[in-house]
């Protein structure tokens, strides 16, 4: 079966950058994430709660920028 995700960075170099958010996020909420990389075993409540924080800040982070400009 192909591959068919659509979730590709448009600036690749940011990859960085949403990992340490990820973790800070995680920390933050009190979860655990796993060292060796594998997310099997987690939730997929607290792996909501990551995702929807995660998108929840750079949502703000736009809002800032776009707020500057005006």
């Amino acid at each position: 079966m192909a591959n068919n995700r659509n979730n590709n960075l448009v600036v690749p170099q940011a990859r960085a950058a949403l990992e340490q958010m990820k973790y800070e996020i995680a920390g933050e909420l009190g979860i655990q994430l796993p060292q060796d990389g594998y997310y099997g075993n987690m939730t997929t409540r607290d792996m909501g709660s990551i995702g929807g924080n995660i998108t929840r800040r750079l949502v703000q982070m736009a809002e800032q920028q776009l707020a500057g400009r005006h």
